[in-house]
């Protein structure tokens, strides 16, 4: 899958900190890099742009699934680098899971829609389009048609989704929404496993986990030969991967005025940030 590794740069979906300067976490940590695994519908702008309409469509659950595959469709047709993202993974899932026994393709909102959609429309099979209310609804291969869903008989899911971390979306909202329906999510699919226990996790819910790319040495090692990241910073990334917590804690003992800069940060996303991280005692 090293195409797909080479597009993960290319659009500048994986991006790596300066050094020194990690990256602060929505969860109020902090680390050396970060993925918006979207970016490989084409660019940030064009990834950026669907998920605009997505949000602008979201109030018709019921519409919003022809819609969004329509966009899908027309960027796999004309663009390389989303085409053969989605061929990849067509062909990751045929030489892996017995294509047969998938009843349905499942994808949950709103990132899992880059992908879900086109690959159901690609194997000819139902697409349920989960909300993050734990609702559902069904569309046929096509899109044509799309309405609510109550039960699904017990039939076996293939979800799709854009990267796994901890899989805490998983064991909040798409498994148990499936359960809700009936039916069995027997397997996952994701562009990218950042390796952090999400596949454990899942797989202990009986969902047998599947990953175009991990994010590992392997990955790091890359972006260090194609002069992306420099010595310091792949030291830094693979201290991270063996072990984040006590990395950045080592970081931040080490660093004394990152943190003390960022709590009284200009910008307010990272002021509140750095505060989750003193209040939480994040890092002990």
């Amino acid at each position: 899958m090293s195409d797909i590794m080479s597009y993960l740069f290319e659009t500048k979906a994986v991006k790596f900190c300066e050094e020194n300067k990690p990256f602060w976490y929505t969860s109020g940590k902090i680390g050396p890099y970060f993925i918006n695994t979207h970016f490989v519908y084409g660019s940030e702008k064009e990834a950026t742009e669907l998920l605009s309409f997505i949000d602008e469509c979201l109030s018709d659950k019921l519409t919003l699934p022809g819609k969004v595959f329509e966009k899908v469709l027309k960027q796999y047709e004309e663009n390389s680098i989303y085409h053969n993202v989605i061929d990849s993974m067509k062909n990751y899932i045929e030489s892996h899971i017995n294509v047969d026994e998938i009843d349905y393709i499942s994808g949950g909102e709103r990132r899992d829609w880059f992908f879900s959609n086109i690959i159901a429309y690609l194997l000819n099979k139902p697409h349920i389009s989960i909300y993050k209310d734990l609702s559902t609804v069904v569309s046929d291969s096509k899109f044509e048609g799309t309405q609510k869903v109550t039960n699904i008989e017990n039939k076996k899911v293939l979800h799709i989704a854009d990267l796994i971390t901890i899989a805490s979306s998983y064991i909040r909202a798409w498994i148990p929404a499936i359960k809700n329906i009936g039916g069995q999510m027997c397997w996952s699919c994701v562009v990218v496993d950042r390796m952090q226990g999400g596949k454990e996790k899942i797989e202990a819910e009986g969902v047998k986990s599947f990953s175009l790319v991990n994010v590992d040495n392997t990955l790091f090692e890359t972006a260090y030969k194609n002069n992306i990241i420099n010595e310091n910073q792949l030291s830094m990334l693979k201290k991270f991967f063996e072990n984040p917590d006590e990395t950045m804690k080592q970081f931040l003992t080490e660093h004394p005025d990152f943190l003390e800069n960022a709590l009284y940060h200009s910008d307010e996303k990272t002021a509140k940030r750095a505060r989750l991280l003193v209040d939480g005692k994040l890092y002990g």
